[in-house]
């Protein structure tokens, strides 16, 4: 029997089978979701597991400037890796708060961090104007990157970021988060934060700021170098105007406001480099010191403040001289030449050249400049000369000084004669502006100058404080930062002498009836000494070449006799009185020969004066001091004056020592400073051949050496000595140093006593002695002997007048 046919199913309808897709799609949907979401939960966590801490902006310590104060708290010099000057948010002028509001972040008061409708803007502004106008990160997004995060581009870091933006504005208020910004934000030639670019810039503090400089600053973040002020003025302008439409789109100025703004002229400052245009020797100096005691991380990044016991105005007084007397000593050495040639059809060309130059500097007496020579005439015995698009005159008084060197003839024996023997038209020189036209078409009157090649340097300490009030190195720290004040070990020549007069003095020997006083007298005389082990023979001798028989020990030193100090220093030992110079604080390793007695051993000018001050402390040696204080960061004084005085030798042997070296002054070498008009005492020093010219001396109030010289070691100069190339240096510093203050004697301590004694031969005085002297002595030192009478039998066997 056949089967009966199976039913079809009725066909679903529609609606079930769209209900069941949408179940699917939900559930597809919500899987994804929740995957996403879980993704999202993953990467948050995997990114936020080493997400630095937020906390550390709490503790807010950035690197900043260590500044360096002379003795009255004037800024002398900065140190810095970068330059920031942190300042409170109160300290900032809101309207560089709101210029910075508008111009990098305008919804900073609205939004939590992150801004995506600032980020639709300005990319929108930014595709309309062709290029990137705006930025769409937020003020807290820059915060999150200067403080937390590195400057590598990735997406990875980009999430970071907005995490981070997040936190920190959950955590810190709008106010901290500006400090922060305000503060850390490069805005250009080295300038970190508001404070420092103030001052980069407009040579002010920010609180001082106007709108037009407020606005200027507030420009600068996105590209500090395209909108800078001193590269790009037009493009700053450009970024101003920009700053103060966006005020004035925000609301926070007006329209007239703006446009009043717009209208200053603005006195850009370019910052000065105070470490070079100061005390440039004296404040190396002390960032050398500082950075061996403190590190260089203390240094460049805390903050310190140092405070000096440099004053800049004898600094600066002593810089003046040092110049003046180089220049001068310079022009006696001769003229080296002109710079180059021009053939004469090119002498308008040259000219027209120089003129650039004079644009930037200008025309003021005292400025040295170029010149084209543009006629020589040996009638009126002038030169004429271009200076751009003025003329010049040199008369030939202010050129006869231009002879070809010779070191071997002196200043005085070689006069130009005739401006032709030295100028000719074409050549280009260095002249020195002396007066400006008196009338219209009159010539500047000029002089003929020169770069000097010699060098010199001065080191200036107060007594009783040993305090350095002023040190110059070298010329011209520009060119060249060696400071020939201390890291420099030259010949003291004769300046070393004091010290062997001083070891006489104090030397005991086994004899009580032998010592050595101001009258000793020693025969000058002709000696010979055999240096076994190099086979060779030392006869020294006199400045002059000349012999003066017996010499008392005060006009020996005065008028700086060689042969008498070999013997002294023969008589009392080169060890003893190597010995000796060690407590007078020289440090340097001398040799232990007799030609130590003519400063043959190098030693610095500190070491030189740092011993002559032991002399005018009355025996004590006080070190000398560079940095009084120096406070960290947080106000902890980390270092403080404690002056370091020792009685190193007697007080009756220093002031002995005081008025030898006032003879010097009075009757010998350094006749030249009688000029200053009060007490002084101190030493000439010259080397052979007239390498090395020193002048060290002292008043009750300060101790002062000068050293001239070239560092490759050439010769002055004939006669160019320490009494004619230093001391002229060291008076006229002193001179100013001392000006309008009460003059002081050198006051004897207890144990000296004065006797009346017989000019030559230094015992006491008989009716016919021919010239009597008070000599000081200390006590029990007196001589006892009377001078022999005319015709009496003299003993030879006295050891004041036998031949050391």
């Amino acid at each position: 029997m056949a089967k009966k046919p199976t039913p079809k199913q009725p066909p679903r309808p529609p609606r079930r089978r769209f209900r069941r897709l949408v179940v699917i799609s939900i559930l597809t949907l919500l899987i994804l979701s929740l995957a996403g979401a879980a993704a999202l939960v993953g990467g948050y966590l995997y990114i936020s597991q080493d997400l630095p801490r937020i906390s550390s902006l709490r503790d807010y310590r950035p690197a900043i400037i260590s500044t360096v104060f002379d003795e009255n708290h004037r800024k002398i010099a900065e140190f810095f890796r970068e330059r920031r000057v942190v300042v409170g948010l109160p300290e900032v002028p809101p309207l560089l708060v709101k210029a910075f509001v508008a111009a990098e972040d305008s919804r900073f008061y609205q939004h939590q961090g992150v801004d995506p409708f600032s980020i639709l803007r300005a990319a929108l502004k930014n595709l309309e104007a062709g290029t990137i106008k705006q930025g769409g990160s937020t003020i807290t997004q820059q915060v999150t990157r200067s403080f937390l995060l590195t400057p590598e581009r990735s997406y990875i870091r980009k999430i970071k970021e907005v995490i981070l933006s997040y936190r920190i504005e959950k955590d810190f208020s709008k106010e901290e988060i500006l400090f922060l910004y305000l503060n850390q934000i490069y805005l250009g030639h080295g300038a970190y934060g508001v404070q420092a670019a103030a001052e980069n810039y407009f040579g002010k503090s920010v609180k001082d700021l106007s709108l037009a400089e407020c606005a200027i600053l507030a420009g600068l973040p996105q590209a500090p170098t395209r909108y800078s002020p001193f590269r790009n003025p037009e493009q700053a302008r450009a970024r101003q105007v920009y700053v103060l439409n966006r005020m004035v789109e925000e609301g926070f100025i007006s329209r007239p406001q703006a446009n009043e703004a717009l209208a200053v002229k603005l006195d850009i400052k370019p910052r000065r480099n105070i470490y070079v245009e100061e005390v440039p020797f004296y404040t190396e100096h002390v960032r050398r010191y500082v950075e061996a005691k403190f590190g260089a991380d203390t240094l460049y990044t805390q903050g310190l403040q140092i405070y000096t016991a440099v004053n800049i105005d004898l600094q600066k007084a002593a810089e003046q001289e040092v110049d003046r007397g180089l220049q001068e000593l310079d022009k006696r050495q001769g003229y080296r030449g002109v710079l180059k040639s021009v053939p004469p059809a090119d002498i308008e060309a040259t000219a027209r050249e120089q003129q650039a130059e004079l644009d930037r500097t200008g025309l003021e007496p005292g400025t040295v400049v170029q010149a084209v020579v543009a006629q020589v005439s040996d009638a009126t015995k002038t030169v004429t000369v271009r200076l751009g698009r003025e003329q010049g005159v040199i008369s030939l008084a202010d050129m006869d000084w231009a002879r070809k060197p010779n070191p071997d003839v002196s200043h005085l024996e070689a006069k130009v004669r005739q401006p032709s023997a030295v100028l000719k038209p074409g050549d280009v020189i260095l002249a020195k502006v002396k007066e400006r036209p008196k009338a219209a078409r009159e010539p500047w009157r000029l002089a003929l100058d020169q770069e000097p090649l010699v060098q010199g340097a001065l080191l200036c300490l107060e007594t009783g404080t040993g305090r350095v009030k002023a040190m110059v190195g070298g010329r011209d720290f520009t060119e060249s930062q060696f400071n020939r004040a201390i890291q420099s070990r030259r010949q003291p020549g004769s300046s070393f002498k004091p010290i062997i007069y001083a070891a006489a003095l104090d030397r005991k020997f086994n004899d009580p009836r032998k010592v050595y006083t101001p009258a000793t007298v020693i025969i000058d005389s002709a000696v010979v000494f055999e240096d076994r082990v190099r086979d060779q023979t030392w006869k020294p001798k006199n400045y002059r070449d000349t012999f003066y028989g017996p010499t008392l020990l005060r006009e020996a030193l005065a008028q700086s006799r060689n042969v008498v100090t070999v013997k002294i220093l023969q008589d009392i030992g080169v060890d003893y009185t190597i010995d000796y110079a060690r407590k007078l604080g020289i440090t340097t390793d001398l040799t232990r020969t007799l030609s130590l007695a003519l400063g043959s051993s190098g030693v610095s000018l500190f070491e030189l004066a740092r011993a002559y001050s032991v002399f005018a402390n009355q025996g004590q040696l006080v070190e000398p001091v560079f940095t009084t204080k120096i406070v960290d960061r947080d106000g902890t004084v980390l270092e403080e004056e404690a002056p370091d005085r020792r009685q190193v030798i007697e007080k009756d042997t220093a002031f002995l020592m005081t008025s030898l070296l006032e003879s010097v002054v009075q009757h010998g070498t350094g006749q030249r400073m009688k000029a200053l008009g009060r007490p002084s005492a101190g030493k000439t020093g010259t080397t052979n051949d007239m390498y090395d010219a020193w002048y060290v001396g002292y008043t009750p109030d300060m101790v002062t050496g000068v050293w001239v010289g070239f560092d490759t070691e050439a010769p002055l100069g004939k006669a160019e000595t320490g009494a004619s190339a230093a001391s002229p240096i060291w008076l006229g510093f002193m001179k100013r140093v001392l000006a309008n203050q009460p003059a002081k004697a050198f006051e004897p301590p207890e144990g000296i006593v004065f006797a009346k004694i017989d000019a030559q031969t230094g015992l006491l005085p008989v009716p016919e002695s021919r010239k009597t002297i008070f000599e000081c002595f200390k006590d029990g030192t007196v001589p006892s002997d009377f001078t022999k009478r005319p015709g009496e039998v003299k003993e030879t066997e006295d050891f004041l007048k036998k031949d050391l």
